[in-house]
């Protein structure tokens, strides 16, 4: 067996069934009833060819209908957003990777954090971590959104930013003094156990920074153009008024909370 940096190349006698790849054909190894002296044995290990898994990242849906966002984001806009700059990202990073088995096997996470190279990025980094801004960025929103968090993660919002109106005016000040095109983050630091609000440019996002993200909003401007015009203020406003799923916020705060320590308050309280 021969590990990658991400992914596995193995050779066929790793399994009694070998896939074939591009087709769903099997390749059937001799059963255990029948009997191959050595040199039958030597001759059909020996004639086979390596084979290798390869994995592609797909475009995942948004977590309810394009249309469920409506009046605040239009289904057009989704339609454009997800289908087209999205699926974009999606299949370029996979033609990307038809070039580069070395990275196959890498979950999107990891990828993102290889592909980064200490502030040198490769050519996939800007394509996988626009996917997964994107998958996170639908899962930030949910119909019926917007209002305040409860229970713990308004008692850890409280006690990092002072108030919850605290962060609303940080949160959306950051996104509107984004520069060209970019992302504002909900983040969990690691280090220093707080909560806090960064921005990135372009495709870049916390992970690389060993952050946790909470929370995002897209701020280029295909995310706001088809129903807020340059309205970049209404456009950050209806999002936490209207948008934001603080039920996602709390689910993904409670599984930080497996890698941060934060003492009191526990996320969730019950």
């Amino acid at each position: 067996m021969i590990w990658s940096a991400c992914g596995i190349n193995f050779c066929s006698s790793s399994s009694n069934l070998v896939p074939r790849i591009g087709s769903s054909k099997l390749l059937n190894r001799p059963n255990k009833h029948h009997y191959l002296d050595c040199k039958q044995k030597t001759n059909l290990y020996e004639n086979r060819r390596p084979l290798k898994v390869v994995a592609y990242y797909g475009l995942r849906s948004p977590p309810y209908k394009l249309n469920a966002l409506e009046p605040y984001m239009s289904q057009r806009t989704i339609e454009m957003h997800w289908g087209e700059h999205h699926g974009s990202y999606v299949d370029t990073l996979n033609k990307q990777l038809a070039k580069n088995d070395i990275l196959y096997g890498c979950t999107l996470e990891e990828l993102i954090k290889v592909t980064y190279n200490n502030g040198n990025p490769l050519p996939e980094f800007n394509n996988a971590a626009q996917v997964w801004n994107h998958d996170f960025f639908w899962e930030s929103m949910q119909p019926d959104g917007g209002n305040s968090p409860i229970l713990g993660l308004l008692q850890q919002i409280e006690k990092d930013f002072g108030s919850f109106n605290s962060f609303r005016v940080k949160f959306i000040d950051a996104a509107l003094t984004v520069f060209g095109s970019g992302w504002v983050w909900l983040v969990l630091k690691r280090e220093e156990k707080r909560l806090a609000i960064v921005k990135t440019s372009n495709a870049v996002n916390p992970l690389v920074w060993n952050d946790i993200p909470l929370l995002n909003l897209d701020m280029w401007e295909h995310a706001y153009y088809l129903d807020y015009k340059n309205d970049k203020a209404k456009y950050v406003n209806v999002f936490i008024n209207h948008l934001v799923s603080w039920n996602g916020v709390m689910t993904r705060m409670a599984r930080a909370q497996a890698f941060v320590n934060l003492g009191e308050p526990k996320i969730p309280v019950a």
